[in-house]
């Protein structure tokens, strides 16, 4: 008799292959891994017990149609040892709730732990706390606390919420600022340590910032040559000069990476002691720089560039307001603030840099580079750190020339470093993708900016193409739209440990020089620059950089997207105060975002931006139309799409969330009165 052949087989599952990544958690339940095999998002549930920043192994899960996510299996290297929290009394123990939201897991304050009492904490106070303990599957966080930091009454708990949401960290070890205590500015050593150092303290320096700038860290001079050409100095504050590789000062710069500017408060990368007096290049006081003197022909076009050490004493400080006046002619030269010298000559240089910026766009704009129209928005607080204004800061004359003079002298130090082979944290900007590109398409046809050829020259990423649309837009009812759309669809500039050239400004080699005191990269490139100077290319301290480079890099590109998210949400917060006391009021705005459940409206004084729900539109059902992005009301076929003038009104606000709500305004009829 005779067996039956077995159809059938057993299938036998493949181990699924893990991979080390970075998690990083946007908001409780949303988080990615960032891996060298591309981004992916973290399953439901799949986080465990990992938190933010956290080196990580994971499996990925799902396949075909349905698009992988990432599953933790495990945490290498945790990155969070101290966190923000309420302590709260829990007899016999103490518990400690995080601020942070995306931290999900309450630590325990063990009954032997005596840091409460130290630090005179009570049932309520918002502390600092550190880890002694991951929580896990079947263990339970633990923590002590190092420092009481206020009651809920005493501070800013939407700002605080915000400061340990990101991980921003606030305090200088008391290593550092002791480290910090000890600099002083020495011009006489500083000769003599290095005699090469050039004296242009007899040139007319001066700084211009914003009028609440506290840290001063670049400085210009100008003149006009006999030929027609610009002489210009750039003058950028020495910080490497106090802060040597691998001190206590550079340890902690570079794991902060960037200043943090948020609405009511600066959380610098240095001690204060450094980026607001030894480095700071104050009115009438010598102080060292790193200085890239540029010669440039009677069009704007670079004749020779040297990069050199130097000491500077700046006659004036000088905000953008004054200098916009004075070169409208509303402010005369006797009006200027100047410390030192003579205001005429301090006037001159104002206008030669004016008229250098106005050439200096036309040679960017001839090379391929790209202009985005963009506002900054800052919100006024009083002395209590309550919001009362709203100041919106468009480009102007003064902004603009300051800003082509940091972006030549950027591009100089960047051409010296490529020439020299030397590696540093170059800031790199790709052509952006086709695919985001091509996204714009629908609405920039609907509104006449592309068509024909020109389609296919955009979604190319060519810059004249975009320039182009932007050109067609300006001055419209869309200006702000097509810049938002086409900005939107550009890579992010990222630094890298070599030149890739920067796409939007057309230049083949570009770095960050001009900030050293808020920017960990540009340090990296002063070091790298004095090397070049000093013909020390090879030296240990540029090989040890060498070995960090990568890496610096990319803790510097991912730093600096949580300082500007952390800057943004501050703002937000502000603003939804300041409009919690204006419900009810009217105001015009433009629709800047549509999705399904509604449009983001931003007002025309303020740029606040407020949610107008689809509920709000009318008692009918609304189709989304992804593509053009736009809602579609099925009864009336009313349409609301991106860049349409809209007026509403303030229906509510959520300040901690830094939300704002809008509804159309109610008409009122006869009946009402």
């Amino acid at each position: 008799m005779s067996r039956k052949r077995q159809t059938g087989r057993s299938k036998v599952r493949k181990p699924r292959p893990t991979l080390t990544g970075t998690i990083r958690i946007a908001r409780p339940g949303s988080a990615s891994v960032e891996t060298p095999e591309g981004v992916f998002p973290i399953a439901r549930g799949g986080i465990h017990e990992a938190m933010d920043g956290d080196e990580v192994q994971v499996v990925l899960v799902g396949q075909g149609s349905e698009a992988r996510k990432a599953v933790v299996q495990g945490v290498l290297q945790r990155s969070i040892s101290t966190f923000l929290g309420t302590y709260e009394i829990a007899e016999p123990l103490g518990v400690v709730v995080p601020l942070d939201p995306r931290l999900k897991h309450d630590f325990f304050v063990l009954p032997e732990d005596e840091s409460p009492s130290r630090n005179d904490v009570a049932d309520g106070d918002i502390v600092s706390a550190r880890i002694l303990q991951y929580p896990s599957r079947n263990v339970a966080g633990v923590a002590t606390i190092d420092r009481r930091v206020g009651t809920p009454a005493e501070l800013d708990m939407s700002i605080e919420t915000i400061i340990a949401s990101h991980g921003i960290v606030t305090e200088f070890p008391q290593t550092v600022l002791d480290e910090a205590r000890l600099l002083k500015v020495d011009v006489a050593r500083a000769f003599e340590e290095h005699p090469s150092r050039r004296d242009l303290r007899d040139r007319c320096t001066f700084t211009i910032d914003p009028a609440d700038a506290r840290d001063f860290d670049d400085a210009l001079d100008c003149r006009r040559l006999p030929d027609g050409g610009f002489e210009i100095g750039v003058h950028i504050a020495d910080v490497t000069h106090y802060v040597a590789w691998g001190s206590s000062i550079d340890l902690e710069a570079r794991l902060r990476t960037c200043s943090t500017y948020l609405v009511d408060r600066v959380i610098p990368m240095l001690p204060e002691r450094l980026c607001n007096d030894v480095c700071s290049l104050k009115p009438a006081e010598d102080r060292l720089c790193m200085t890239v003197l540029i010669q440039l022909d009677e069009n704007a076009k670079v004749v020779s560039h040297e990069a050199v050490r130097s000491v500077i004493h700046s006659h004036a400080r000088l905000n953008y307001d004054e200098v916009d006046q004075l070169l409208e002619g509303t402010l005369t030269e006797e009006d200027l603030a100047i410390s030192e010298g003579n205001p005429h000559e301090v006037a001159e240089a104002i206008r030669s840099l004016d008229e250098f910026a106005h050439l200096r766009a036309l040679v960017r704009e001839r090379r391929g580079a790209i202009d985005f129209e963009t506002s900054e928005v800052k919100v006024i607080l009083d002395d209590m750190g309550r919001p009362i204004d709203v100041k919106v800061r468009k480009k102007t004359r003064g902004t603009s020339l300051v800003e082509e003079a940091m972006l030549l002298a950027n591009e100089c130090v960047a051409r010296t470093l490529v020439n020299a082979g030397v590696a540093a944290a170059f800031r790199v900007h790709e052509r952006p993708s086709p695919d985001n590109l091509a996204e714009t398409v629908p609405i920039l046809r609907e509104l006449g900016i592309v068509q024909g050829k020109e389609v296919d020259r955009l979604i190319a990423g060519e810059p004249e193409a975009i320039r182009g649309a932007l050109r067609k837009a300006d001055g419209t009812n869309n200006e702000y739209l097509v810049n938002a759309l086409l900005l939107r669809a550009q890579k992010r500039a990222i630094y890298l440990p070599h030149n890739d050239g920067h796409y939007a400004l057309g230049a083949k080699a570009y770095c960050h020089f001009t900030s050293p005191i808020r920017r960990y990269p540009d340090v990296i490139v002063h070091r790298a620059l004095k090397a070049v100077i000093d013909g020390q290319k090879g030296s240990p301290e540029q090989r040890s950089i060498g070995k960090l480079l990568s890496q610096l890099c990319r803790t510097c590109s991912d730093q600096e997207r949580v300082a500007d998210t952390a800057s943004r949400d501050s703002q937000k917060v502000k603003m939804a105060e300041l409009y919690s006391g204006r419900i009810g009021e009217r105001y015009s705005g433009i629709v800047v975002g549509c999705e399904r459940y509604g449009l983001f409206v931003m007002l025309d004084d303020t740029c606040a931006e407020g949610l107008l729900p689809v509920r709000a539109l009318g008692e009918e059902w609304f189709t989304y139309d992804a593509t053009r992005m736009t809602l579609i009301g099925e009864n009336t076929g009313r349409i609301w799409r991106l860049g349409q003038r809209v007026a509403v009104q303030v229906e509510g606000t959520n300040p901690s969330l830094g939300q704002i709500d809008f509804s159309l305004p109610h008409e009122r009829t006869s009946d009402e009165g």
